[in-house]
């Protein structure tokens, strides 16, 4: 009777690890995706998580100081940017077919505000004849080189480059 017993114990005892390693896995699997997740404006990534994204999308980034320190005005940093911010960049990438190369990020030394680059909501990229046309030409001027999607996220044109911000992901 008592080899039964120890194999009973034995079997609860590996079903038991079976069962944390599977939650274990699970867990891991959930955090691995949570920036692909719809988890809105307010879930803030880190530089490497966006990069990540950037990356897998085809888009690149560059700062003239090649560098990607937030409290440095010359680095071009993705620390704190709001995922919907960078889905909404990919949408732009996906749906115009451009290529796109993003100049500006959360780092310091931009405009304040709510919908800032620092506090997430902002992007700059450089112009390119491709970008210019798709978005002069699919979205609506709102005036004083302003475009608007139809998700309601804003392209503004400041002589060398596009200012962008994404309240949404532009329909990700």
């Amino acid at each position: 009777m008592s080899i039964f017993r120890a194999i009973a114990r034995l079997l609860a005892v590996s079903v038991a690890a079976l069962a944390i390693g599977i939650a274990t896995a699970a867990t891991a699997t959930a955090a691995d995706t949570a920036v692909d997740g719809d988890v809105g404006t307010t879930a803030k990534l880190s530089h490497s998580q966006a990069t990540t994204m950037l990356r897998n999308a085809g888009i690149t980034w560059s700062s003239s100081g090649n560098c990607s320190d937030r409290n440095r005005s010359n680095c071009t940093s993705f620390d704190q940017v709001n995922e919907d911010t960078i889905r909404g960049i990919v949408t732009l990438r996906n749906a115009s077919g451009c290529a796109i190369n993003v100049t500006g990020g959360t780092e310091t030394g931009h405009a304040s505000g709510t919908y800032s680059h620092w506090n997430g909501y902002k992007l700059d990229t450089s112009l390119s004849n491709c970008l210019n046309n798709y978005i002069q030409g699919t979205f609506t001027s709102i005036g004083g080189s302003k475009w608007r999607s139809g998700s309601g996220n804003v392209y503004y044109r400041e002589g060398n480059h596009w200012d962008i911000t994404y309240y949404n992901c532009g329909g990700c």
